[in-house]
């Protein structure tokens, strides 16, 4: 049975129902045309509805068996409705010329409606499988701290853009290539209108197809209160909640134009910076002696083996030959600054929480009219911020306590306490008495 079999069987249908109503003759050539309609596309969406449920049942019966996320959200986002009343549009285009072939301009009318609605449909389907396409990747390990909402936006603003172009194309009765070429001036225009706007969007696309941010990365932009995690990231907009839990938004231009910084290598490379230091008061630093290296042998086993080898190289001439892990580069026994140098050298090469494999240097920076700065620089095997400062914490207190056992002591500023202490030892009061003195001062 052919299209027009079936039409005529659904116009005589039509016909007798009219009759039976008791219609007069002379209205049913009027009315029997738009009742055709309404049958048509009454069988045309209940085909769709058909098609869709046995999609639905077919879909819910693979995902029983074994899950897909892809065809999870296509039923999450109704994507499989939509795909099924494109079928609508399509059957009815096939059987419109039939019933109005006596009336062209009619024809052309309900044709045009049909195309737009058939293009509207699509344009659902299409940005519904896009959304699931974008879900089911953001679920994915490998991409899940990608900006992928950016590229559905992309995705979804190309198919609008089309889709306007094809339904001016139907309404005007002209060519899309026609249309296109006549936006020329239109888009100059539009341009002045909307730079910001275009310009978030440029900057947003070069964010992303560069990589420069992806969500849950590290951010800090100089000279701004800017300084926390990116939780969301479009074509328009970059959302970073600060370590403050507040919230800013910029545009993606502001960090395509300005210089920021992503410490997401430092969360890749697993090892987190420390370089931190002491500045130790000048008139504190002297050469070692013998009865000195001596009273510290008994601090640690490896560091006695490290005093007793250096001080068979100064016996040989030896030390400034050296390049090993420990040579003078991170201390001597020359001074006891640089005994300090070595001990601290140790101390974070055998610490379990300090990588081994990255740079560990213990070094004096340019003097100050304070003193002589000593920074401790290596990397963290925890990158977490809270864990981060612990470590930092743990050793920078340990240096603290023991840097006096190497008779050294750090700058400090003096204060009301220390003008105090200053005029009770003056009036000869006794020193056991005087609470918060430096540590070991009465031992």
């Amino acid at each position: 049975m052919n299209t027009t079999n079936i039409t005529e069987y659904i116009m005589l249908g039509i016909k007798k129902f009219l009759a039976y109503l008791g219609i007069p003759m002379h209205l049913l050539d009027k009315v029997e045309p738009f009742l055709y309609i309404i049958v048509i596309a009454a069988i045309a969406f209940l085909l769709a509805e058909i098609v869709y449920r046995i999609v639905l049942l077919l879909s819910k019966r693979i995902l029983k068996h074994k899950e897909y996320t892809f065809i999870a959200k296509l039923l999450e986002y109704n994507a499989l409705r939509k795909q099924a009343y494109i079928l609508p549009p399509i059957i009815m285009n096939t059987l419109l010329p039939l019933a109005f072939g006596h009336n062209p301009t009619l024809l052309h009318y309900m044709e045009n409606a049909v195309w737009i609605y058939f293009v509207v449909a699509v344009t659902m389907a299409v940005t519904a499988i896009i959304t699931s396409i974008g879900e089911t990747a953001f679920r994915n390990r490998k991409y899940h701290d990608r900006p992928i909402k950016g590229f559905i936006q992309v995705a979804k603003i190309t198919v609008y853009i089309i889709t306007t172009i094809l339904i001016i194309s139907i309404v005007t009765d002209k060519s899309p290539v026609y249309l296109i070429g006549g936006l020329g001036a239109f888009a100059a225009v539009l341009m002045l209108i909307t730079k910001d706007s275009i310009m978030g969007f440029v900057g947003g696309f070069l964010l992303l197809e560069n990589d420069m941010v992806r969500l849950g990365d590290w951010i800090e932009i100089p000279d701004s209160a800017i300084n926390g995690t990116v939780i969301d990231i479009s074509l328009t907009i970059v959302k970073v909640r600060n370590f403050d839990n507040t919230i800013a938004t910029i545009p993606p231009y502001t960090l395509i134009n300005n210089s920021f910084l992503n410490w997401r290598g430092m969360s890749e490379s697993g090892g987190r910076r420390i370089a931190r230091g002491y500045t130790i008061k000048l008139d504190t630093i002297r050469p070692c002696n013998s009865e000195f290296l001596e009273k510290l042998k008994g601090m640690d086993p490896e560091f006695d083996k490290y005093i007793s080898l250096k001080q068979e190289q100064s016996d040989n001439n030896e030390i400034r030959n050296t390049n090993n892990a420990t040579g003078i580069a991170n201390g001597t026994i020359e001074t006891n600054a640089g005994l300090f140098r070595a001990y601290a050298d140790m101390y974070l090469r055998h610490h379990p929480l300090i990588r081994k494999d990255m740079l560990i240097m213990v070094r004096t920076l340019t003097p100050t009219s304070n003193g002589l700065p000593i920074q401790f620089y290596c990397f963290t095997s925890i990158t977490e911020w809270v864990q981060y400062e612990s470590i930092q914490a743990e050793i920078m207190e340990h240096f603290a306590s023991i840097m006096s056992l190497f008779e050294l002591y750090p700058y400090q500023s003096t204060s009301a306490r220390d003008t105090i202490i200053s005029g009770l030892l003056e009036a000869s009061y006794p020193i056991e008495k005087i609470k918060g003195m430096p540590y070991r001062t009465t031992k």
